[in-house]
């Protein structure tokens, strides 16, 4: 039995010449009933799903804030448990004991230096008016506790305005300006 197989025939198509009007290339796009169907089914699930997208993105960001959180409050607990695991220890209890009450054991001594880091070397130490700190220890020449009282006192019961009033002198120096 011979096989049959099909004739072919080819035949050569040539483009047409310029004697035509060219068509744009949407021109040549034919849409049947069912690609129109599907496209508008395509258009109704983007209109429905996106805003639910969006609140599903939005919430998906919030979760990995607080995920962020708990994962800081677990490191900042953790930091919390190994400080209060030290203070099982009797060394640094004895040291912070030392550094922040000033204890000392009986028969030691304790010198505190205040304002050592900022003095320069070889200066006189000043007040914060530009006055040099004496070494020896003075006096006050004011009874300072009868002035407040005076003060209050004169500035509660008098027809002066605050203008007329005058701050006692509780410097010390005894000097009346």
């Amino acid at each position: 039995m011979p096989s049959q197989k099909p004739r072919v025939r080819r035949v050569p198509v040539a483009l047409p010449e310029n004697g035509t009007s060219e068509q744009p290339w949407y021109r040549s796009i034919r849409f049947s009933g069912f690609s129109l169907l599907m496209l508008a089914i395509i258009v109704l699930f983007v209109v429905v799903l996106a805003p639910s997208l969006r609140t599903l993105i939005q919430q998906q960001e919030q979760i990995t804030q607080q995920q962020r959180e708990v994962a800081s409050q677990k490191a900042d607990v953790a930091q919390k448990k190994k400080d209060v695991a030290r203070w099982d220890d009797p060394a640094y209890i004895e040291a912070q004991a030392r550094d922040r009450l000033l204890y000392v054991y009986p028969g030691e001594e304790s010198y505190l230096v205040m304002g050592a880091e900022n003095q320069k070397s070889g200066s006189t130490p000043t007040t914060d008016s530009g006055t040099p700190v004496s070494s020896k220890v003075q006096t006050p020449k004011v009874d300072w506790v009868q002035a407040m009282l005076s003060s209050v006192l004169e500035s509660g019961l008098t027809e002066k305005t605050q203008q007329q009033l005058v701050a006692p002198d509780v410097s010390g120096t005894g000097d009346t300006k």
